[in-house]
């Protein structure tokens, strides 16, 4: 099964993944599409994804073309802007946060219980 990236291109989709995260934890992937370690973390996650039991939503940001998404992100959710960037948004608060090489879904894992 490939990762289940739904785009976050919207402002507003924030609020409502906030939302949605009190029902289920949300993911939020931060991207650089010219960068070398978002390409690696990216594969990495797309490699993982199907033996991590993971079903939860995981919106990927394009950095580049929605940089305006990524400052909101930062102030909503009281997180350092970094890229790559793996967010989990429970309960409307941002629970984990993992940048570069240190992103691994089996933290990610531990974290949703």
């Amino acid at each position: 099964m490939s990762t289940p990236w739904l785009p976050l291109t919207q402002p507003e989709q924030l609020t409502e993944l906030a939302q949605a995260s009190h029902e289920q934890p949300v993911l939020i992937f931060k991207h650089s599409t010219t960068c070398s370690i978002s390409a690696a973390a990216k594969g990495k996650i797309e490699r993982q994804w199907a033996d991590s039991g993971l079903t939860l939503p995981i919106y990927y940001l394009d950095l580049l073309r929605f940089r305006p998404i990524s400052a909101q992100i930062a102030e909503q959710f009281g997180v350092r802007h970094e890229s790559p960037q793996l967010l989990l948004i429970k309960d409307g608060e941002c629970v984990y946060d993992a940048s570069h090489m240190g992103i691994r879904l089996n933290d990610v894992q531990a974290a949703v219980k």
